[in-house]
């Protein structure tokens, strides 16, 4: 890479909505999803709608090709005038990090938690220290899958980043309440001044990404749900009746629970092929504009049930 050159960086807003507010968050959230579009050097866009009682919160990822390009939407007239209209949604402030270097390390995983701490003044060393030990003794924690830590960027997040990864909420939870860590939280009270943590929780998002369209949001769970098991269902019946018993059990002799395995393997392969192309055919319903629309979200539900039947109804026949 040159040595002017930028690596690209995601934007991490993480933001609470009053209760009875959330339609017209999607409609405020679907104006800067077109403002953002036109920003120079922006990449895509990502929107998790909550997920309680692990993840209370909003979370918009906004990936651009360099820092710059971000910080410039940062403090875009754009952007403020955006958030101005927004303040009567919100409950409390919003979580605006900066973290470089690609959206594949800020994204999150099936639990995820990020840490903003802000340290003392003249006691940056002191930190460093404690972080790596901390770093240490969640990396031995169980269920744990990655860590990202990013120091202040000046002018733009003046606290020390950190973003944990979990495989679920359970051994997230743990971590965070375990008596290792509370121990060297207090620890670190002589060089912090604050520290706030808020969860992120994924399911089956990346599955549904935009493409790099600054578009409508993730599909709300229920729908992703819907989605998978209209193809999932199909193709481990398909998998096992053409394959996983003939061929792997009968000819080849493998036992059930090898062969189960095999079969799951290929299921989530071709899962995340074909769920995203299916995913693209409902737009309609699965991210039509940001906005609520009851009779739709009950037209698209109805169809999924409709290919459920369809399913049962032919394989039954099998």
């Amino acid at each position: 890479m040159n040595a002017g050159a930028e690596a690209p960086v995601t934007l991490m807003v993480q933001t609470r909505i009053r209760d009875g507010q959330e339609d017209a968050f999607g409609r405020w959230q679907a104006q800067i999803s077109a403002a953002v579009a036109g920003q120079p050097g922006f990449l895509e866009q990502s929107v998790l709608p909550p997920n309680p009682p692990a993840q209370p919160d909003w979370v918009i990822l906004q990936r651009f090709a360099s820092q710059s390009g971000a910080v410039a939407w940062l403090r875009s007239d754009k952007r403020q005038a955006l958030l101005a209209e927004a303040q009567g949604l919100l409950a409390g402030l919003d979580d605006v990090h900066l973290v470089p270097d690609g959206a594949g390390g800020a994204l999150p995983a099936p639990a995820s938690a990020v840490i903003a701490t802000k340290v003392k003044p003249g006691q940056e060393a002191a930190f460093r220290r404690w972080e790596q030990r901390i770093a240490a003794a969640q990396a031995r924690a169980p269920g744990f899958q990655g860590y990202r830590f990013q120091p202040p960027v000046p002018g733009v997040q003046e606290d020390w980043l950190a973003i944990l990864r979990f495989d679920s909420d359970r051994t997230l939870q743990s971590w965070m309440e375990s008596p290792e860590r509370q121990a060297l939280l207090a620890e670190s009270a002589a060089f912090t001044e604050a520290f706030h943590a808020r969860i992120v929780r994924t399911g089956f998002e990346p599955w549904f990404a935009s493409g790099g369209t600054a578009g409508p949001a993730v599909p709300p769970a229920w729908k992703q749900n819907m989605v998978v098991i209209a193809l999932l269902y199909p193709v481990v019946f398909l998998f096992g009746a053409a394959v996983q018993t003939p061929f792997l059990m009968r000819y080849e002799g493998l036992p059930f629970w090898f062969a189960l395995f095999i079969g799951n393997v290929v299921s989530v392969l071709l899962l995340s092929r074909l769920v995203p192309w299916f995913g693209k055919l409902l737009g309609w319903w699965l991210t039509p504009d940001g906005r609520r629309d009851r009779r739709r979200d009950v037209a698209g539900a109805g169809l999924m049930l409709g290919i459920y039947a369809l399913c049962l109804l032919v394989f039954s026949q099998v």
